[in-house]
This record gives structure tokens, sequence and C-alpha cells, in this order.
């Protein structure tokens, strides 16, 4: 398959998702919205790829080892949960919200710094009514950073 994020055009099969959207799917805001933008999702393939861009201006770059500016690994865990939320609501829970239930097999590779672009990658292993879970792998510049198998659970908009 070729590179996602180098895709001009999607087909009919794909979508790309903006800020706007997003917002009015996830609940999250900032500091804690942790997507731009979705570039690539195939919901016949179960797929979708987000992409945050890392800047120095994040508050969590102020304690977070200052002088030696590193993403924490829980952040990009939870961009990856946010990535794979968009997944379950567009799979067709709209009513839901997709709310983190585990994290297995994390596994940190590389560390994620200021100018950096993560691309988030989220492929469904399992979809149900009272949940989901995705295998999920943060990557920059072809090189994997993170990687975890996430579950979530479906709760209903008007319970939170």
């Amino acid at each position: 398959m070729e590179n996602p994020a180098q895709q001009s055009l999607p087909t009919q099969s794909e979508k790309r998702l903006g800020i706007k959207t997003i917002s009015a799917i996830l609940p999250h805001r900032y500091p804690f919205l942790l997507v731009d933008k979705i570039i690539y999702l195939n919901l016949e393939e179960n797929t979708i790829i987000g992409q945050k861009n890392v800047t120095i201006n994040e508050q969590f770059f102020q304690g977070h080892f200052p002088g030696v500016p590193i993403m924490p690994g829980v952040l990009i865990l939870e961009a990856l949960a946010q990535t794979g939320g968009i997944l379950v609501h567009q799979k067709g829970h709209t009513q839901k919200i997709a709310v983190l239930l585990n994290v297995n097999n994390a596994k940190f590779r590389k560390p994620v710094v200021p100018g950096d672009v993560l691309f988030l990658h989220a492929t469904g292993i399992h979809f149900s009514q009272k949940g989901g879970r995705v295998h999920a792998k943060a990557m920059v510049n072809d090189q994997l950073a993170v990687e975890a198998e996430i579950g979530f659970a479906l709760v209903d908009k008007e319970q939170l």
C-alpha cells in the first residue's frame, strides 16, 4: 500500500477529517486534544491514521525534562487512544463516547521531541456495542516510536 501520508486525494472508501470534525467527535479540548487531523480513514479496512504536530509550545515541555524536551509517553498513548476513539465513532457508534478501558503491551521505542510529526496509526481488532480494541502505533519519520493494544468501553454521552 502507498504511504497514506503522501496520498493526494482519498478514494470513496477513504476519508480525511479536519479539526472541526474531530472536535465534534471527541469531548477533549486544549490542552488534551492531541489529534490535529485525520489524514487517512478506511472503514472497510478498519484503519485510521491521525497526525499530531509536536511543537515546543506544548505545555508539558515546560516540566517534562526541561532542557531536554521529550513528549511524555502517556500523552502519546492518549493521542493514539483518541485516534482509536475517532475510528470507533466512525464505525457507527455516534451516540456513545469511546472511553479508555485498558492499554496492553505498550512499548516505547523512540523519544518524541519538538519538531516531530507523529503519525498515529490504529487498526481495529474488535468492535461491539460495549466497546472495542485497536492495535495502535505512533510513527515519526517512518520509525516506530510507540506501539500498544488499546481497549475502549462505549459510554452513553448522557452518562458523562
